[in-house]
């Protein structure tokens, strides 16, 4: 069995952004909107919107671009959602 490898940003009610991995991309998003993904920073964040996603071939690039996202400026991170 394939896995999909996906990176994803979400768009926070307070404005910020969330970028994030997962095999299971509308599931984790179901989690984060409902406060169970583990995750402190969306939690009383809501509403949340996904607005990027990548597909990765593999774990270990999906986990270099997350890095990569993360280390963005909120700017860039703005041209990289507004591209797709």
């Amino acid at each position: 069995m394939i896995k999909t490898h996906y990176v994803y940003i979400l768009e926070c009610g307070d404005g910020t952004y969330y970028t994030g991995y997962t095999i299971h991309l509308i599931d984790r998003y179901i989690k984060h909107c409902s406060g169970k993904a583990r995750c402190k920073y969306t939690r009383g964040r809501n509403p949340l919107d996904l607005v990027y996603f990548e597909i990765h071939p593999n774990k270990s690039s999906a986990l270099k671009r997350e890095y990569q996202i993360k280390k963005l400026s909120r700017k860039d991170k703005l041209k990289l959602i507004k591209q797709k």
